[in-house]
């Protein structure tokens, strides 16, 4: 288990009772079980504390922690039948953007998502999640294909941000956000969004204009990060808390806003202490959306998605 920085308390208490159970794995005359077990109803009274009523700075932490499920993690559990798709037809795979058709139950898809990686070799090959310029061109190519044959789009957005490299903005950044934003208002079948850990900046934005946009409890969804609104506002990254408080990024803040339609419950302690759990809740929550735009004709669809971006914001504004 990895420790968040506020988690510290939890650790060494879960850390103890851990102790005490390899000392009487070692030595079978030990019976030690009675204090494991008290350890173990601290620990949850704890973590039970700890959660009730997490800060936004603490939701980042748990939003980018390394043992969240991860695009891939959801694509093998839910989804059968997967056959990826790679390349922008143009200039390379993009292996930070991962797609292909799927079945969602008895539901032929198209699925699309951020993949961050799950350890050093395949954090680097994934570039973090940070898609550049041809994810986004792969992304947009999926999408048409989607629309040509019917199938409704999945995407499972999990990034910091588009990547900012020099070779990217190079290569067309800024114009290929805009043209997958471009392309999730057009497409004539329905789209639906889950973030289902960090929701960075336009680089989200390009796979999330959706007719339902779904977000995991402890997931965030923000215009830019808390380091980087600091550093811009006070000059400060240390300040990363007070941004974090400022820019509405949490679950709950974005209901409110009308940003987000669902909020996905996680388990106790984070989509990470209860990884089944958690793709189970958002295969659940994909079958309902699916279900709630079924039968709507393309330009409804559309236009029904137009309608929801050009609202945003205003039931927050009302309030």
């Amino acid at each position: 288990m990895n420790y968040l920085d506020f988690e510290k308390p939890l650790s060494e208490i879960e850390g103890k009772a851990e102790e005490l159970r390899a000392m009487a794995r070692s030595n079978k005359e030990m019976d030690i079980e009675k204090e494991a077990v008290a350890l173990d109803a601290k620990a949850a009274v704890l973590l039970r504390d700890l959660y009730k009523d997490l800060s936004p700075w603490r939701k980042c932490l748990v939003a980018r922690h390394p043992d969240r499920p991860h695009c891939r993690d959801y694509i093998e559990a839910l989804f059968t039948e997967y056959t990826p798709l790679a390349g922008d037809r143009n200039f390379a795979d993009d292996h930070a953007v991962m797609g292909g058709l799927a079945r969602l139950g008895d539901q032929p898809v198209m699925v699309i998502g951020h993949e961050k990686g799950s350890d050093t070799k395949s954090r680097i090959e994934r570039n973090f999640g940070m898609a550049r310029p041809e994810g986004y061109r792969k992304a947009i190519r999926l999408m048409d294909m989607a629309h040509r044959f019917g199938l409704p789009v999945i995407t499972l957005v999990d990034t910091p941000g588009a990547y900012p490299g020099k070779g990217a903005e190079e290569r067309g950044q800024a114009e290929a956000i805009a043209r997958s934003t471009q392309k999730c208002l057009e497409i004539g079948v329905p789209l639906i969004s889950v973030i289902i850990g960090e929701g960075g900046s336009g680089g989200a934005v390009a796979f999330a204009t959706a007719n339902r946009v779904a977000m995991l409890e402890h997931s965030v969804y923000s215009v830019i990060s808390p380091e980087g609104c600091a550093s811009i506002l006070w000059k400060d990254a240390e300040k990363m808390r007070e941004a974090a408080e400022a820019l509405r990024l949490t679950a709950q803040d974005l209901q409110k806003l009308g940003v987000i339609d669902r909020i996905i419950a996680e388990p106790l302690g984070g989509a990470q202490r209860g990884r089944t759990e958690t793709v189970a809740a958002v295969g659940k929550a994909l079958e309902t959306m699916l279900a709630e735009l079924a039968g709507k004709a393309p330009e409804a669809l559309v236009k029904d998605r137009r309608q929801k971006y050009i609202a945003m914001g205003s039931r927050g504004l009302a309030a």
